[in-house]
C-alpha cells in the first residue's frame, strides 16, 4: 500500500482478519525542531520509563541531554553537554533507570555517563578502531560494544573487559550493531555484520 506524500502521514495497519489497510487514529505531525549539535546526529535514546528527557550523540563529538518542554515555541531545550570523547559519537544508549547514558566513539572507546552530573564516570579501553555500537544488559551490569576493529567486546560496569569474541570465531567484517536480548533468563547477545550475517551468542 503506497501512503500519498502529505505535511503529515498517517499510519496503516493490515488488518489480518480481513486482509485490508485500517487507518489507525493517530497521525504523525512534527511538533517542534531541537537545534544543538553542529554536525550529523548519529544515534537517539529515550528512556523506557516515558520521562521526558532524551539523549542524542553526534559527529561533532558531544552528547546532548534534552529536556522536553512540549512547547509550541520550543518543544525541548538542550540541558547538558556531554564531551571528553576526541572523535565523532557514533552510538548513545540509556541505562534501564534512565540514570546514565553509555556512548560509543570512533575514538575507540566507550565512556559511561552519570545523567545528573554530566560527569563521565568510566572509560572502557580495548578497541583498536571505531565503536560502532553498544548497549546495556536489560539488568545493567553488562555492556557489550561493536566495533570495526571486527570484535564484540563484553564488558562489566568497572571498565573491565570480560571477553572478546575475535574475527575468528566472529564475524568477518566490520560489526556494526549489537544488542542484548531481554531475555535475563537466558542472557543472549546480537550481532550484525558488514559480512551480510546475524550471529546469536549466549
Amino acid at each position: 500500500h503506497i501512503v500519498p506524500f502529505n505535511t503529515t502521514l498517517s499510519l496503516h495497519r493490515l488488518s489480518l482478519s480481513h486482509h485490508k489497510p485500517e487507518i489507525m487514529a493517530e497521525r504523525l505531525v512534527l511538533k517542534g525542531t531541537m537545534c544543538a549539535h553542529t554536525d550529523m546526529v548519529t544515534a537517539i535514546a529515550t528512556p523506557i520509563d516515558n520521562s521526558d528527557i532524551i539523549v542524542t550523540s553526534s559527529r561533532d563529538k558531544s552528547i546532548i541531554l534534552w529536556k522536553l518542554t512540549k512547547d509550541d515555541k520550543s518543544y525541548g531545550v538542550a540541558q547538558r553537554r556531554l564531551t571528553g570523547h576526541s572523535h565523532f559519537v557514533e552510538d548513545v544508549v540509556l541505562s534501564s533507570d534512565g540514570q546514565f547514558a553509555l556512548s560509543g566513539s570512533w575514538d575507540g572507546e566507550l565512556r559511561l555517563w552519570d545523567l545528573a552530573t554530566g560527569v563521565s564516570t568510566r572509560r572502557f579501553v580495548g578497541h583498536t578502531k571505531d565503536v560502532l555500537s553498544v548497549a546495556f544488559s536489560t539488568d545493567n551490569r553488562q555492556i557489550v560494544s561493536a566495533s570495526r576493529d571486527r570484535t564484540i567486546k563484553l564488558w562489566n560496569t568497572l571498565g573491565e573487559c570480560k571477553y572478546t569474541i575475535s574475527d575468528g570465531e566472529g564475524h568477518k567484517e566490520w560489526v556494526s550493531c549489537v544488542r542484548f536480548s531481554p531475555n535475563t533468563l537466558v542472557p543472549t547477545i546480537v550481532s550484525a555484520s558488514w559480512d551480510h550475517t546475524v550471529k546469536v551468542w549466549n
